[in-house]
């Protein structure tokens, strides 16, 4: 199971990963769930437990999808029956990943406090809104689509002007470079 942050999606995807007995990552391995072509690839620990030719995990840990990897824990394979590791307490790994996320939010622009606090009343109001006036609520939510559209496009030529790399824009809103380009592309496209 992968987790995600509603602020950074993709860029910062966490999982419980698998670490092999070197310290090394393994590839991931491809499960066939039956007959023909239903099976998926993965990098998730539980695939790693040495059946039908796969590697043999010595620890899990949690990884991120931007490279950053938590601390490692053991896997005591005297203690797991049938090579079955759905039992094995992984929890710290997902309180680590968190810990990450923290991290690389305290290190993006930050937002203008009065503004944070705005945007958190908004919420709360359209919240109610949407549970009293739900067609209003509607009304509103298209009016700031069509703000966030035009102030998006005003702040992606900005920063468009600025000259800034991608890292440099990504670490500014915690995506990958790639994830901030596409955001940046999306508000200067222009709109039918």
């Amino acid at each position: 199971m992968a987790w995600r942050s509603e602020e950074f999606g993709e860029s910062h995807e966490g999982i419980v990963g698998a670490v092999l007995a070197d310290g090394s990552e393994p590839k991931s391995v491809y499960l066939d769930v039956g007959s023909g072509s239903c099976g998926f690839e993965t990098r998730e620990w539980w695939a790693y437990n040495g059946w039908l030719g796969r590697p043999k995990a010595a620890g899990w840990r949690a990884s991120c999808a931007c490279g950053w990897r938590g601390e490692s824990h053991p896997i005591d394979w005297d203690r797991v029956e049938d090579h079955d590791l759905d039992d094995l307490d992984t929890s710290d790994a997902y309180d680590d990943w968190w810990e990450h996320i923290n991290a690389v939010e305290r290190r993006t622009v930050p937002l203008p406090e009065q503004l944070s606090d705005l945007m958190e009343q908004l919420e709360e109001r359209l919240d109610a809104l949407a549970d009293t006036a739900p067609v209003a609520a509607l009304k509103a939510v298209a009016m700031l689509e069509r703000m966030a559209g035009r102030v998006g496009k005003e702040a992606a030529y900005g920063a468009q002007a600025d000259d800034m790399s991608d890292e440099s824009l990504g670490n500014a809103l915690g995506l990958s470079a790639s994830m901030a380009q596409s955001r940046l592309d999306r508000y200067l496209r222009p709109h039918c």
